[in-house]
C-alpha cells in the first residue's frame, strides 16, 4: 500500500508545474520543499505583521493559567481594515526557540487564541490566522492541562464563528496542532509550505520503524502546497520569491497582504448564515471517498428450539400429522412434557 502511494504521488510530482525544476528524484524534491517550510530565517507571523499591518496590538493571557509566547493573538489594521490576528510563532534562534516551545503551543496558548478568536466575533472584525507548527505539543505539561481538549475545542470554536476567517499556511502545518487554528472560509498557503496530519518523521516511525525514512513518507503523504491544492485542501497557493521566502521578506509579505486582503473583501461580501454553512460543507467535503450500493444480505431462518429437538430425537408423529397438545404452536414455544 504504501509503495502504491509513493509510486502514484512520484509519477505526478514529476511532472507537476509547482516543482522549482524537474528532478528524476520526486522524493528528494519534495524533502527540499519540507527543508524549506523549516528554514530558521524564514518570516513567522510577527515578522510577516511588521511588514503587512498598518498597526497591531498583542494581547496576553488566556484568563486561565497564563500567557503562551508560542501563540500571538492581538488586533491588527491591514489595508485600512480591522482584522483579528492569530498565528504560531517559532524562534529564529536557539534561546528564543526554548522561550517558544519552538512554535509548539501550550493548552493555555490555543485557549488564548479562543479567546481573542470570540473577540473578534463580538466586535463583527474578520479573523486571519498564519499557521506555522510541526505539530501539537506531546508534553506532559501540555497533557495534564489539556491539549487535546483545547485542540478540539478551538476547531469546534472556528467552525460556527460567525465572521469571515482567513487561514494563511506560512511553514510547516501539522496534525491537529496546526488544525486548531486553520479552520477557515479560505486556506491559503506559500509555494513552499507544508500541511499533513503528522510529520514525516512521525509517520516514518509508524510505518517503517525508522524516522530515516522520513523523504519517502512526505512524499507518499502528498504534503507540499501544490499536492494539497489538488487535493482541495488549500484553495490557493501563494508564489514565493526564487530561492524561498527566507531569502526576501518584504517580497512574501506583500504577495502574503494581497492574497489575504483580496479574499477578505470577496467574504465580507457574503451574509454570515451563507458562509456558516459554506464553511461546514467545505469540511464535511473534503477527502475522497466512493458510496456502494450493497445488496441486502439474506439471512436463513434458524429452526426454533422444539424442531432442533425434534431432529436430535428423531422427530415425533404428533408434530408431523399437526395433531398434540403443541399443534399450530410456535417453534420457539418448548417442547411438551410427553413429547420429550
Amino acid at each position: 500500500m504504501v509503495d502504491r502511494l509513493i509510486n502514484r504521488a512520484g509519477r505526478r510530482g514529476a511532472g507537476d508545474p509547482a516543482q522549482d525544476v524537474e528532478s528524476a528524484d520526486p522524493t528528494a524534491a519534495v524533502w527540499a520543499r519540507v527543508q524549506l517550510a523549516r528554514n530558521l530565517r524564514r518570516p513567522r507571523t510577527l515578522e510577516l505583521l511588521a511588514l503587512i499591518a498598518d498597526d497591531f496590538v498583542e494581547l496576553h493571557g488566556d484568563r486561565f493559567f497564563g500567557d503562551d509566547p508560542a501563540i500571538v493573538a492581538g488586533l491588527a489594521r491591514i489595508d485600512g481594515r480591522r482584522v483579528v490576528v492569530v498565528g504560531q510563532q517559532k524562534g529564529a534562534e536557539t534561546d528564543e526557540n526554548i522561550r517558544r516551545n519552538f512554535g509548539m503551543p501550550h493548552p493555555e496558548g490555543y485557549r488564548k487564541a479562543m479567546r481573542v478568536m470570540e473577540l473578534g466575533e463580538r466586535l463583527g472584525l474578520p479573523i486571519v490566522t498564519f499557521v506555522d507548527v510541526p505539530g501539537a505539543h506531546p508534553g506532559a505539561e501540555s497533557e495534564e492541562r489539556g491539549i487535546a481538549e483545547s485542540i478540539a475545542r478551538s476547531i469546534a470554536l472556528m467552525t460556527r464563528l460567525r465572521t469571515p476567517i482567513v487561514t494563511v499556511i506560512t511553514g510547516e502545518g501539522g496534525s491537529g496542532g496546526a488544525l486548531a487554528i486553520a479552520v477557515g472560509d479560505v486556506v491559503l498557503a506559500l509555494e513552499n509550505a507544508v500541511y499533513s496530519v503528522i510529520s514525516p518523521e512521525g509517520c516514518a516511525s509508524i510505518l517503517w520503524r525508522t524516522p530515516e525514512q522520513a523523504p519517502a513518507a512526505a512524499l507518499a503523504m502528498r504534503m507540499t502546497a501544490a499536492d494539497q491544492l489538488e487535493l482541495g485542501v488549500v484553495d490557493e497557493v501563494i508564489s514565493e520569491p526564487r530561492d524561498g521566502a527566507h531569502t526576501d521578506h518584504p517580497a512574501t509579505a506583500a504577495a502574503v497582504k494581497a492574497a489575504v486582503v483580496r479574499h477578505l473583501a470577496a467574504l465580507e461580501r457574503r451574509p454570515l448564515d451563507e458562509l456558516i454553512d459554506a464553511r461546514y460543507r467545505r469540511y464535511r467535503g473534503l477527502g475522497a471517498f466512493t458510496t456502494l450500493k450493497v445488496e441486502p444480505v439474506v439471512v436463513p431462518e434458524r429452526p426454533g428450539f422444539t424442531e432442533r429437538l425434534r431432529n436430535l430425537l428423531g422427530g415425533s408423529s404428533r408434530a408431523t400429522n399437526g395433531t398434540g397438545p403443541n399443534a399450530g404452536s410456535s417453534h420457539d414455544e418448548p417442547p411438551a412434557r410427553e413429547e420429550v
